[in-house]
């Protein structure tokens, strides 16, 4: 891209961030519509199709957010008054405004993993008796890639122990995948080895993958038929979307591999990143294209300001850490422009 570090603001904040391409713009512009609500978008069929064949389910559902895939999988799985389990940082526990409560009227039981995953023993012991003063459990929620812990892979064995150790217990396991497709470009694992251990996978169309909006969720055929239900509830049946689904297709296609490219730059900007005192970060632990940086002076406020005023946009990250996260639009030159950005925010954080 032309222009220099002055000329344009870098976003870094999230990979949601991404503008369409050209092609993705003519795939949109071309695309073959109908009512989906009616069941009768041919490219949204399309897309739910090839969904489904990637992460090797039976059917899938598109759905206007990643937020609205987990829900509808939680709705589904249990009734009200069930607990459910999940990692203490996972999204469905922070991010999706208290859903699993309002919607469904389910309790979160937290527990604290290891770079995200829960392990098979903590299901274990997390799961409560069958006894009139517990709440039943019945659904274990898994989070691959994980966003707080950085963009941490689960290992495929603990994983696979987790899911097992659950549905061994008469629980459903769903898989909050919307960066899957980052976790199998960095561990060369398939989607549909991760897949096959849930009853259900939601992956995001407009994260890495760079669509403009959506996900799909996946499971059985009559897991999505149930889920078709719940998406009417709560208003994410749509028309005329085959130009939203021409744009996930054309992302699935062509945005998959250079996933890579995205898993490079963060390393490379983590490894320069590591040499400035006043930062905490390990160029080992960045797996996909999530940074997770800790500052040891100044608040993670005043460090997004000030590198914004050099040109990057980051986000807070806790009490002591910024994001920053690589995608379609960052070029290497975002890369220059993000290690000048922190350099002098590190310089003003000394001084100050």
């Amino acid at each position: 891209m032309n222009g220099s570090v002055a000329e344009r603001l870098w976003d870094f904040r999230s990979d949601t961030v991404t503008r369409p391409t050209p092609g993705m713009r003519r795939a949109i512009y071309e695309a073959e519509v109908g009512d989906d609500v009616f069941e009768d978008d041919p490219t949204v069929q399309l897309l739910e199709r090839r969904v489904a064949e990637l992460v090797g389910k039976e059917a899938a559902l598109f759905v206007p957010s990643g937020t609205m895939a987990n829900q509808i999988a939680v709705a589904v799985h249990t009734r009200p008054g069930d607990e459910i389990l999940m990692e203490a940082e996972g999204h469905v526990y922070l991010y999706e405004g208290g859903g699993p409560a309002a919607i469904s009227g389910v309790m979160v039981k937290p527990i604290p993993g290891t770079w995200g995953l829960v392990s098979a023993d903590q299901v274990r012991q997390a799961i409560r008796p069958s006894n009139v003063h517990y709440a039943p459990t019945t659904l274990l929620v898994l989070e691959n890639t994980h966003n707080r812990a950085g963009g941490r892979v689960l290992p495929l064995d603990g994983f696979r122990e987790s899911a097992r150790a659950a549905r061994d217990a008469g629980l459903k396991v769903h898989l909050d995948g919307a960066r899957l497709w980052n976790a199998a470009v960095a561990s060369g694992v398939p989607e549909a080895r991760w897949a096959a251990e849930c009853d259900s996978v939601g992956v995001c169309l407009s994260k890495g993958l760079g669509a403009p909006v959506g996900s799909v969720i996946c499971g059985d055929r009559a897991f999505v038929h149930r889920a078709r239900f719940v998406r009417k509830r709560l208003g994410g049946g749509m028309r005329q979307v085959g130009i939203l689904a021409a744009a996930g297709l054309y992302a699935i296609e062509n945005h998959r591999a250079r996933l890579a490219d995205d898993h490079r730059r963060a390393r490379s900007l983590a490894e320069t990143l590591h040499e400035i005192p006043e930062i905490d970060i390990d160029p080992a632990d960045i797996e996909t294209n999530i940074l997770r940086i800790g500052v040891r002076a100044g608040a993670p406020e005043q460090w997004c300001e000030e590198i914004r005023r050099h040109g990057v946009m980051v986000v807070p990250f806790g009490p002591r850490a910024v994001r920053a996260v690589t995608h379609l639009d960052i070029e290497d030159e975002g890369i220059s422009a993000a290690i000048a950005a922190f350099g002098a925010a590190a310089c003003s954080m000394r001084e100050g």
